[in-house]
């Protein structure tokens, strides 16, 4: 686990993303992704969702592309979505469909044509949101998870504004457990958006 580093997101960050690596590399990795996509099916299950806005993974982000697939394909009404990144740092989500033609943003991460007519914008029902790192606070007997990113801040510029116009919208968090942070490594400011719920390799935490 990364140490203490103040004000350095930069740092925590870049140590995260290297440890993640090592760890996509290790041999422990296949199991705990196997676990990541059962509790991804179980979460599925629970919560029956119509409409799911997944991600290409990129820098050694699960892919759980292949979970996602089989659910889409187990129900005709269930629709998978891909997030396009607007020059305003706002996502837009739309449709997807295996075979789409992607395009790669300035950040280099692969996303839907906004062009292609075959393809409509859509509010998903659900969000899955890959974390660099994480963390958990308790308000009450309530637990809120919180998403450290990559710092372009979309996330919680697209979810403030889909919240209010669709308050069922369910946000999961993607991560391992050992990206957990704790008070003195990473605090969520007052801008960061919470997420609904919170998937690791040993569980789903909501």
């Amino acid at each position: 686990m990364p140490g203490m580093h103040g004000n350095s997101l930069k740092t925590l960050r870049q140590e995260l993303l290297t440890q993640r690596t090592h760890f996509a590399a290790g041999a422990s990795y296949p199991e705990s992704l196997n676990n990541l996509t059962a509790g991804l099916s179980q979460f599925l299950g629970q919560q029956n969702p119509s409409s799911v806005a997944l991600y290409v993974p990129i820098q050694n982000e699960p892919d759980l592309r292949p979970t996602l697939l089989s659910w889409a394909s187990s129900n005709n009404e269930h629709q998978l979505a891909l997030p396009f990144a607007r020059p305003d740092k706002h996502l837009e989500f739309y449709t997807w469909e295996p075979g789409d033609v992607l395009i790669p943003s300035k950040h280099h991460v692969p996303e839907p044509d906004p062009k292609n007519a075959q393809r409509h914008p859509i509010i998903p029902d659900c969000i899955l949101i890959p974390c660099v790192g994480w963390s958990q606070s308790k308000v009450g007997s309530k637990n809120h998870y919180w998403r450290l990113g990559y710092g372009g801040g979309y996330f919680d510029r697209t979810l403030a504004q889909l919240r209010k116009a669709k308050p069922s919208l369910l946000c999961l968090g993607v991560g391992f457990d050992w990206q957990q942070l704790d008070d003195a490594q990473w605090q969520a400011q007052k801008h960061d958006e919470p997420l609904d719920f919170m998937l690791t390799e040993s569980a789903l935490k909501g």
